[in-house]
C-alpha cells in the first residue's frame, strides 16, 4: 500500500547514488531519476541537492526521508500482522540476512538454495552490500543477521566466526608465469593499484597491514577504487602492470582459465576471517539461528548446529 516512490527516494538517501538505489531495487537509473523528479513535483521543492556526481539531502529531503522510513516500517508491522493471521507458521519464518559483497558472491549463494530445500517455510530476502552498510543496516533493525569481513567492530553488535580467508595480490596473466620468488613489498606497491571502496572489509584489512608496515595509502599510485572484487577482475584482465588485492576464494575461474595470475608479496600477509554477525544482546530470532547453524556446520565441518 506504500508508494514504490517513497522506496526509491529512501533507497537513494541511503546510498547517496541513483545508481546503487537502482540496484538494490532492481530498477533502471532512468526510473529512478522519473521517481524523485515526481516527488519533488509532488512536493514543490528539492528533495535532492546533486553537485556533479554527488548526492545529498536537503533539509525537505531529511524530513521526507524521516517519513519514509516511518511509513515502511508501518508498511512491515501491518504485513507481519496479516501473515500471523493467515499462517503463525509462516510469519515466524521471516528472515532478512544480509552478506558484504565478496561472501553475498562467493559464499553464501551456494548455501541458500539447500537452506531453501530444508526450511521450506522460511521467507528469505537477502542484501548484498559492504561490510559498513551491513552493520549500519543491522543497527537500523533492517537485518536479522549479518556477514561481513575486515576489522572493525561495533560494541553494539556480536561477531562469531564463519570461515577463515586470505586476500592475495593478483594481476593480469603474463606469458612468464607468476614469480618464482615474492615480490619485495616497494616493489609490488610500485605498481598501479586496484582497490575496493572505503567502508569495505577488504580494504581495510589492506590498509591495517599496510599502516603495520609503517605504509599509508595515500603514498601510493592508486589507479582506481571500486566497488566489487568482479570489476576489480575485469579490471585487472585489461590493464597489464596493474596489481589487486581480491579474496583467494574468488580466483578460481580466472587462474584456471590462465587470465589472472596471483603474486606473492613478501612481508605481506593479508589473512582475514568471514564472520556472522548481529545487534549485541538481541537474540537470534529462530530462522536465523536456523541459517547460522546451517551456514557454520557448512562452512566448517564439526561445528556445533544450534537448537
Amino acid at each position: 500500500m506504500s508508494d514504490f516512490r517513497l522506496r526509491v527516494f529512501a533507497a537513494v538517501a541511503r546510498h547517496l547514488s541513483f545508481t546503487k538505489a537502482g540496484q538494490e531495487l532492481f530498477v533502471s537509473q532512468p526510473a529512478v531519476t522519473k521517481h524523485i523528479r515526481e516527488l519533488e513535483a509532488q512536493y514543490g521543492q528539492r528533495l535532492l541537492a546533486r553537485r556533479g556526481n554527488r548526492v545529498a539531502l536537503t533539509e525537505a529531503g531529511r524530513l521526507l526521508l524521516a517519513h519514509a522510513e516511518a511509513v515502511a516500517a508501518a508498511q512491515q508491522v501491518l504485513d507481519d500482522q496479516l501473515l500471523a493471521l493467515r499462517n503463525p507458521d509462516e510469519a515466524a519464518g521471516r528472515l532478512r540476512l544480509g552478506a558484504s559483497t565478496t561472501l553475498s558472491q562467493y559464499v553464501l549463494p551456494g548455501l541458500l538454495p539447500a537452506f531453501q530445500a530444508r526450511y521450506p517455510q522460511v521467507q528469505l530476502t537477502f542484501l548484498s552490500a559492504n561490510s559498513e552498510h551491513i552493520a549500519d543496516a543491522l543497527l537500523r533493525g533492517e537485518l536479522d543477521l549479518g556477514f561481513v569481513e575486515g576489522r572493525s567492530r561495533s560494541r553494539d553488535l556480536h561477531y562469531e566466526l564463519l570461515l577463515p580467508d586470505e586476500l592475495v595480490a593478483v594481476r593480469r596473466a603474463t606469458p612468464a608465469g607468476p614469480p618464482g620468488q615474492p615480490l619485495p613489498l616497494a616493489g609490488a606497491l610500485a605498481h598501479p593499484l586496484v582497490l575496493r571502496e572505503r567502508g569495505s572489509g577488504t580494504l581495510e584489512i589492506l590498509e591495517f597491514a599496510l599502516r603495520a608496515a609503517k605504509i599509508k595509502l595515500s603514498d601510493l599510485t592508486v589507479a582506481i577504487y571500486l566497488d566489487s572484487t568482479e570489476a576489480i577482475k575485469g579490471y585487472l584482465g585489461a590493464a597489464p602492470g596493474a596489481l589487486g588485492f581480491v579474496s583467494r576464494r574468488a580466483l578460481d575461474h580466472e587462474l584456471a582459465a590462465g587470465l589472472l595470475e596471483i603474486v606473492p608479496v613478501a612481508g605481506l600477509g593479508l589473512p582475514r576471517q568471514f564472520e556472522a554477525v548481529w545487534v549485541q544482546g538481541q537474540p537470534l530470532a529462530r530462522p536465523a539461528q536456523r541459517f547460522l547453524s546451517f551456514a557454520q556446520s557448512a562452512c566448517q565441518p564439526g561445528a556445533p548446529e544450534r537448537t
